[in-house]
């Protein structure tokens, strides 16, 4: 009987350690290839400070308050609260200790478009690489290139303030396998090539889905609800919808979006509020032609 139980218990193990690693090889960090980083030849820095724009890296990772050059020194160390815990958005200045001066383009890149730490782990999505990851290889390496073009920071961000089970970093590879995607947000058929950049844009660096579609209660995007607006993740109010048919700007012209995006006020002349002042101070270093990729795409996306 012994011998049975023995036998019982050994293949329970067994099965539950293959289930484990099952598991774990679903929901292990997924780098690119080191093929994917190599020979991009030396960054367009003009480009990548587009990018930088585009993507709002200042709204997040400059000092609360910073203006002018200010605005370029990544210094991190803003507080991000959540309902999962508070984030403390990090140092990405060319400082070699402090910050990403030491990275390699492989490290930043898988960091920006797989979410993968420069040590192997998981990055939590308060990063919004679930965007970021549709960024191309160029972008990631003229951005790269840009950043350490920019001012050192010594400053060292505290860690993140979160309670268990958020705390466990190999939980958000269970996260990324259920919402990583780095497809198109929607499908748009016959999409002229304007669309396409403003698809980019959006989808993109630009990020915008990150407020403006959302959730469930895990923090995945609600399913086809892209650019439908949400609980503002900072507290009061909603963040609108910015589909087509929306309330907000779906009578607006494509015009009228791109004026918006340039000047901050609206068709009625209103202005911008909220965290959307800082968003569309970034947007607005953008070509005209950027805008008006942008604004073609929201008029393209179905409303709900």
């Amino acid at each position: 009987m012994a011998s049975t139980f023995t036998k019982i218990v050994a293949a329970v193990v067994v099965v539950g350690a293959a289930g484990l690693g099952g598991a774990y090889a679903l929901t292990a960090p997924d780098p690119q290839p080191e093929s994917h980083w190599a020979n991009l030849g030396g960054p367009d820095l003009a480009n990548g400070e587009q990018i930088f724009w585009a993507g709002g890296c200042a709204g997040c990772h400059a000092a609360p308050g910073a203006e002018g050059d200010a605005l370029k020194i990544m210094s991190g160390g803003r507080a991000l609260p959540s309902n999962f815990g508070t984030f403390h958005i990090p140092n990405i200045s060319s400082d070699a200790q402090a910050g990403i001066g030491g990275w390699t383009l492989a490290q930043f890149g898988n960091a920006m478009t797989r979410g993968v730490g420069p040590k192997g782990e998981h990055l939590y999505p308060s990063f919004p690489y679930g965007s970021y990851a549709r960024l191309s290889p160029k972008d990631v390496n003229d951005l790269f290139g840009y950043l350490k073009s920019l001012p050192a920071s010594s400053n060292v961000a505290p860690g993140h303030d979160l309670p268990f089970p958020f705390n466990i970093r190999l939980a958000v590879g269970g996260w990324k396998f259920l919402y990583f995607d780095d497809g198109p947000r929607v499908e748009l058929t016959n999409a002229s090539d304007q669309v396409k950049r403003g698809q980019y844009l959006v989808e993109g660096p630009g990020h915008c889905g990150e407020c403006h579609t959302p959730r469930n209660a895990l923090g995945g995007f609600e399913a086809g609800a892209w650019l439908t607006g949400g609980p503002n993740p900072e507290g009061e109010g909603r963040i609108p919808d910015i589909t087509s048919g929306s309330e907000a700007i779906g009578a607006w012209s494509e015009d009228e979006i791109v004026n918006y995006l340039e000047t901050g006020f609206t068709p009625d002349f209103d202005s911008v509020g909220g965290s959307m002042v800082e968003v569309q101070k970034n947007i607005a270093h953008l070509p005209k032609s950027d805008l008006e990729a942008i604004a073609a795409y929201l008029k393209a996306v179905p409303g709900k």
